[in-house]
């Protein structure tokens, strides 16, 4: 008898480890449009004032899991999202490690201060009760999609962008038009949630034109949806100097509407969902995740002058340096690697050389955002780069990356 319950045990005991143990996915949502509307925010200095919304602000995450690895991937509809933020999101979530929650900022120009940008006289426009609106929700989000891990499996893409998305400002073909997809699919094979990482400033609006919007972004997620590829999740790429919306019209100038967010936004999802149509399903894709801090020396007075007049409590070491933490995640045949800022493409495009996945994803903003990557014979050389060289935290900054991400790669692949 003792030996029967035994065997049922362990039965049991092995069933429910077996599901446990297999690759599962979940993925959650919350609105966070200010009510009422707040300023905008679409770079250092006063926030704009606005009078209308197009599309709704979200928090979002996909969280993914395999045996006792679990990541949880999140896209916030802001310029930035400041690590002071981040770790508070982190502080309230139950069940994955600190190290393994991951933050981006999609980079929308038409959202509310998420540093507290201190004007001249010292004050900032930032809404701290708004963000710690922000922080809750993003917390929540997480923690739903943690609850709503269900057995999953993947299909991951890359591809060229084909039609009118984005350029690069600065010099118009100095820009990376792939991008890479990863979609989660239920038990029934259905799509559950769609990631799309691309490079590109959504700021279509800017933060000039009085309106809180998630820019292209939004339009992106409903047409995601409308094609049946789930709940979409965005995160940027290596977007800096300057690759931007490709919102053109046929005098030059720039269409700054909804109508041209939708465009946009619309091509970019029919595209992603084009490329991972015939990708193969990785039924059992595994999943690692690897974190690294790393420091830089903090050059630039424009971002010292932030630093030290913002109310967010920014921490700097006793040296004047600021601590990022890279991530490095395996998924299948694809390999994440977060960069804490807005990477020049050459930088992006140098690091993706060498990653050793199939599939290179570059999260762009994520887990920080301190300004421009620039490598060191950029920095100060070229008049067109003199705004991106004062927002960059100084010379090292790309050189540093880099050399770190390296390491980082290397460690992963042993």
């Amino acid at each position: 008898m003792n030996l029967r319950r035994l065997a049922v045990a362990l039965a049991v005991w092995g069933a429910v480890h077996a599901t446990w143990a297999e690759f599962r996915a979940g993925i959650a949502v919350r609105v966070v449009t200010p009510q009422p509307l707040l300023p905008v925010s679409g770079g250092i200095g006063p926030s704009e004032p606005v009078t209308r919304k197009d599309g709704d602000l979200t928090v979002r995450a996909l969280v993914l899991a395999d045996g006792d690895t679990r990541v949880a991937l999140v896209s916030v509809d802001f310029l930035g999202f400041p690590a002071v933020l981040g770790d508070r999101v982190r502080s309230l979530v139950q069940g994955i490690p600190a190290e393994n929650i991951l933050i981006g900022a999609t980079h929308t120009h038409s959202a509310p201060d998420p540093y507290g940008f201190p004007d001249e006289t010292g004050k900032t426009g930032a809404d701290l009760n708004y963000l710690k609106f922000v922080v809750e929700q993003a917390g929540a989000a997480v923690n739903d999609a943690l609850n709503r891990l269900a057995p999953a499996s993947v299909k991951i893409a890359t591809g060229e962008a084909r039609g009118k998305i984005a350029y690069n400002a600065y010099a118009e073909a100095l820009f990376d038009p792939r991008c890479v997809v990863v979609q989660c699919l239920d038990a029934a094979g259905k799509p559950m949630a769609t990631l799309v990482n691309y490079a590109v400033h959504p700021e279509v609006f800017g933060s000039r034109a009085g309106t809180c919007s998630p820019d292209l972004v939004g339009p992106l997620y409903d047409r995601l949806a409308e094609l049946g590829a789930g709940t979409g999740i965005f995160l940027n790429g290596a977007q800096g100097g300057m690759v931007t919306a490709d919102n053109r019209g046929p005098d030059g100038r720039d269409v700054s509407s909804w109508a041209e967010c939708v465009r946009i936004g619309n091509r970019l999802a029919e595209e992603a969902v084009r490329m991972v149509s015939d990708a193969p399903v990785q039924r059992e894709p595994g999943l690692e995740c690897r974190a690294r801090t790393i420091r830089f020396p903090v050059e630039s007075q424009v971002l010292l002058a932030v630093l030290r007049g913002s109310p967010m409590g920014y921490a700097t070491d006793t040296d004047g340096r600021v601590s990022a933490r890279l991530n490095h995640v395996r998924l299948g045949d694809a390999e994440m690697l977060t960069i804490p800022g807005e990477a020049l493409p050459n930088v992006g495009a140098y690091l993706k050389r060498k990653m050793r996945g199939k599939h290179q994803l570059l999260l762009g903003l994520t887990n920080d955002a301190y300004g421009y990557i620039l490598a060191k014979e950029d920095w100060g050389a070229f008049r067109r780069y003199e705004y991106i060289s004062r927002t960059c935290l100084g010379e090292r900054t790309g050189e540093i990356l880099v050399n770190e991400a390296l390491a980082l790669i290397a460690e992963a692949s042993k």
